[in-house]
């Protein structure tokens, strides 16, 4: 039996802006069959989303959805997860938006711990305004920054998700739409911060002037960075350079949810008495 996608979405905003053969929408259709595999209703679901490609994510959700400004979805997601605590709260950003302007915010987040799920679709680029260097273009690539090369190294975003706090970190790509259906749907049943890092394919405005003009020329350079979490840990540290693993990458329980640590001032505001401080990890 076919899935029917359509309750999940805002028909009238069909069919997307994105571009065609653009990641984005392997990913939107994973976020709705991981919501749906959890059972949750779309009146209790609010997708976040700030300034680039990923931005539109929040058109196209037939639930509550917020579009904000560059850099600050994960401020603006904290503030309803704090004033909704048993609300779903998912956020989508870019690379740039995330990891540039935005960098600061996610720090936070995963500092935090707050129950956020937070998907960076990472396409190596700054897609919507044509192709300037973010914060995870490689080494070597033509952009309209860097148009003898990026000079700049990347960051490994999990890494420095890991490295902030988050409790449940995980990378897959657009590849393995399946594999990534079941990532988000173990992220977004985690409590606490889920950061997942996705490879996407942005083959207009990265691929076709890096001499990958098809979609599938991107996706194959794509699968070519990536290994599974099992092989990747086999592999000698030379043979690890240049490659991300796929996977579950960190996962914590033992830490205090943020709202859940938060429900404690809560309390002692009202009875006066102290916060036991000694109960939190």
């Amino acid at each position: 039996m076919a899935f029917n996608y359509d309750k999940y979405l805002r028909i009238d905003k069909m069919p997307t802006l994105w571009c065609w053969g653009c990641g984005d929408g392997v990913i939107l259709k994973a976020v709705i069959r991981a919501i749906d595999k959890l059972g949750w209703d779309m009146d209790d679901v609010c997708v976040v989303s700030g300034i680039g490609c990923s931005g539109r994510f929040s058109s196209y959700m037939n639930c509550n959805t917020v579009h904000t400004t560059h850099g600050r979805a994960i401020a603006y997601a904290t503030g309803i997860k704090l004033a909704n605590p048993n609300k779903h709260v998912i956020v989508v950003t870019g690379d740039g938006d995330g990891l540039a302007i935005g960098g600061n915010h996610t720090i936070h987040g995963c500092r935090r711990n707050i129950n956020l799920n937070h998907i960076l679709i990472n396409n190596f680029i700054y897609g919507l305004t044509n192709s300037q260097t973010s914060p995870t273009t490689p080494r070597g690539m033509w952009t309209v920054t860097a148009q003898h090369g990026n000079i700049d190294p990347s960051f490994d975003a999990c890494k420095l998700a890991i490295a902030a706090g988050a409790t449940f970190v995980a990378r897959q790509n657009v590849i393995e739409a399946t594999k990534l259906e079941k990532i988000l749907a173990e992220g977004f049943a985690h409590d606490g911060y889920s950061f997942f890092d996705v490879f996407s394919n942005c083959h207009i405005n990265l691929g076709r002037k890096n001499k990958m003009a098809q979609a599938v020329q991107t996706l194959d350079w794509i699968e070519s960075l990536c290994v599974s979490k099992t092989k990747f840990d086999t592999l000698s540290e030379d043979e690890q350079k240049g490659k991300f693993p796929l996977g579950i990458l960190h996962q914590d329980t033992t830490k205090t949810e943020y709202t859940k640590a938060y429900d404690q001032v809560i309390k002692a505001a009202k009875s006066g008495e102290k916060i036991d401080f000694g109960a939190m990890i």
